[in-house]
């Protein structure tokens, strides 16, 4: 069999029943324990079942079926649980808080507050961890990417130009203020879309489609608008780009592409005091 991954899902085969719970074949690192509280309702010696392998307070391997907020290898948004003289104790979601020590915290957690980290293995404890110096483990390798590709976001910090971000979880980059037309916060997750990878590795990402994809996006958006609002909406071209903002979340640019689409259409009448449905 496959090595047990530690901090991640594997599939691992029931071999024993105890009455505190199943043990499952863990290869190497021998039978590990699924304690009865996570057990199937139904099962059988020889079942297969995806567990999620972590340790627990006696540094043992030991599975569940709970489902964390992150596995090695992830970013994540997490709440500081508690703190003690070592360190930080996040919530993921399992029994046993993931542990961040003072030494990869940027500044000291504080109780109830949350944090983007990476999760890894300590290689000299062997502990699953968390870090909030999240810098050093993006990958150093930026892969072509097409301007337009639809990637996963999970939004990091503001800065000054806009918000850094977590791109697939593995590269940073940024989203400008200028080019946000809805409400971010850190730890939001939601889908992107590649602009600009630059000479240096630094990739700019929009939150929203872009080029012709974001006009034909829109325009539907736009035209399903128009037929809940009978036939009517009283922004136009020449309105004031806070104002589209406002109601649409796009630019003003996008807004009159999509208006222009439509009107070439013949699906809308363009006005002084706005824009309408044609009447078919």
């Amino acid at each position: 069999m496959e090595k047990i991954k530690l901090g991640d899902y594997n599939r691992l085969e029931i071999v024993k029943e105890v009455d505190f719970g199943l043990y499952l074949d863990g290869g190497e690192e021998g039978e590990i324990l699924l304690p009865k509280r996570y057990q199937p309702e139904s099962y059988k010696i020889g079942d297969v079942l995806e567990v999620f392998i972590y340790l627990d307070s006696e540094e043992r391997l030991v599975a569940t079926t709970e489902k964390p907020l992150c596995k090695v290898g992830d970013f994540a948004y997490l709440e500081v649980a508690w703190v003690n003289q070592h360190g930080a104790f996040l919530k993921w979601g399992l029994m046993k808080d993931l542990f961040c020590p003072f030494n990869e915290q940027k500044k000291r957690m504080e109780i109830g507050e949350s944090y983007i980290v990476y999760v890894y293995i300590d290689e000299e404890s062997y502990r699953i961890v968390a870090s909030a110096k999240v810098d050093k483990f993006f990958d150093e390798e930026i892969p072509y990417m097409e301007r337009g590709k639809e990637v996963d976001v999970l939004v990091w910090q503001k800065t000054e130009l806009g918000f850094k971000v977590i791109i697939d979880n593995k590269y940073p980059g940024l989203a400008y203020e200028d080019q946000i037309f809805q409400r971010v916060h850190t730890g939001d997750r939601m889908k992107g879309y590649i602009n600009t990878v630059r000479s240096d590795g630094k990739i700019d990402v929009s939150l929203h489609p872009i080029g012709r994809r974001q006009t034909l996006d829109f325009s539907e958006t736009l035209l399903d608008y128009l037929h809940e609002h009978n036939g009517y909406c009283d922004l136009g071209d020449k309105s004031d780009a806070e104002d589209i903002k406002y109601r649409f979340h796009v630019s003003k640019k996008t807004y009159k592409k999509a208006i222009g689409d439509l009107y070439k259409k013949r699906l809308i009448s363009i006005s002084e005091d706005g824009i309408r449905l044609n009447k078919k």
